[in-house]
């Protein structure tokens, strides 16, 4: 309310909520509660003095300029580029940075499966090992086959009659 008092807003008020009394006196006794409120606060010796500065702006009116409409629309304009880039490049920088997080998120992913793929080698090396299969063939009661007891897949036995091929031979006249 102060701020009314000050700015001349709500005078009028003032003096209708006080009929009878001159609008000097309800602004006399505005202040002075006003100062009896403030009684606690104050620092220092010196009282603080209200003045109701009556200021009347009704009659100003604001001339429209050209030259400043085209130099604020130029402003914008340029802060909306300026914003603009500064977005573009926030976002690059942002999915530069996703983008290593991902590179290193594979590169893990890499070498979980080297070491998987590195496992898997050796375990195959350790089940095709010969002697391991011997032993195993031993322990099922396999021996070693007789010959005649080999059959390939291919037809090609002990006496299978075999067809002639041409391997490698080239023959000029």
């Amino acid at each position: 309310m102060a701020t009314m008092v000050i700015s001349g807003q709500g005078m009028e008020r003032m003096q209708t909520m006080q009929p009878g009394h001159g609008r000097a006196a309800s602004v006399a006794e505005r202040n002075r509660r006003m100062f009896e409120k403030q009684h606690l606060r104050r620092r220092g010796p010196t009282p603080e003095m209200f003045f109701a500065k009556h200021i009347d702006n009704t009659r100003i009116v604001k001339a429209d300029d050209p030259y400043r409409r085209r130099e604020m629309r130029r402003f914008t304009v340029a802060m909306v580029f300026l914003f603009a880039f500064t977005m573009v490049y926030v976002w690059q920088h942002m999915e530069s940075i996703e983008v290593g997080y991902k590179v290193e998120a594979q590169k893990t992913q890499v070498l979980q499966l080297r070491e998987v793929n590195r496992q898997l080698r050796l375990t195959q090396a350790q089940l095709s090992e010969p002697e391991r299969i011997d032993r195993i063939a031993k322990q099922l009661g396999l021996d070693a086959p007789l010959p005649g007891q080999v059959v390939r897949p291919d037809g090609a036995g002990a006496g299978a009659p075999v067809l002639a091929q041409n391997k490698g031979l080239n023959i000029q006249q």
